[in-house]
């Protein structure tokens, strides 16, 4: 199968179904050091509360990420001195209904739906989302500039995630 087709997908879309779901196996396997690779410098981590709005920076969201807040995330989830990251849950999540908002020059945009379990002390979560990413190929690479996930409950009462959404 070529870079540019994947199960019907092609051209821009195919390629960011590819680095959703490569995206996805690594936040899985935590491997958070790859993960932080993906993003490009200016990139947003958006966790919002309000499921409609997109005024991240004006409003209350259980995340809002640039590359310093994120780095220091990986940090609280990696260093060892965070109880909920030492007992943290092993997740599974399967990414689907993918559809491009966009695609011009060497920006893609495309949605998608998460069902991620996490799993700790014998209990198995649901974590069901919304997922928008956004991605910039540069020099062919792709890059996340904006990764939003809107929690479908996401004006519940939510326990602390000791994981990447």
């Amino acid at each position: 199968m070529s870079n540019d087709t994947l199960n019907g997908f092609s051209g821009p879309l195919a390629k960011a179904i590819e680095f959703v779901w490569r995206e996805a196996e690594l936040l899985d396997r935590k491997d958070y050091a790859q993960w932080s690779q993906l993003w490009s410098e200016d990139g947003v981590y958006v966790v919002p509360i309000d499921g409609e709005d997109d005024d991240f920076a004006s409003r209350l969201n259980y995340v809002f990420d640039d590359a310093r807040m994120r780095a220091l995330r990986i940090e609280r989830l990696t260093g060892g001195h965070s109880p909920s990251a030492v007992d943290a849950a092993k997740t599974v999540r399967t990414i689907s209904r993918f559809s491009l908002v966009e695609a011009a020059g060497d920006l893609v945009e495309v949605n998608s739906a998460q069902v991620l379990y996490a799993y700790k002390r014998g209990v198995a979560t649901p974590f069901i989302a919304d997922l928008n990413h956004r991605i910039r190929f540069v020099d062919g690479q792709p890059r996340l500039e904006r990764k939003v996930i809107r929690l479908i409950n996401a004006e519940d009462a939510l326990n602390a995630l000791g994981f990447l959404l």
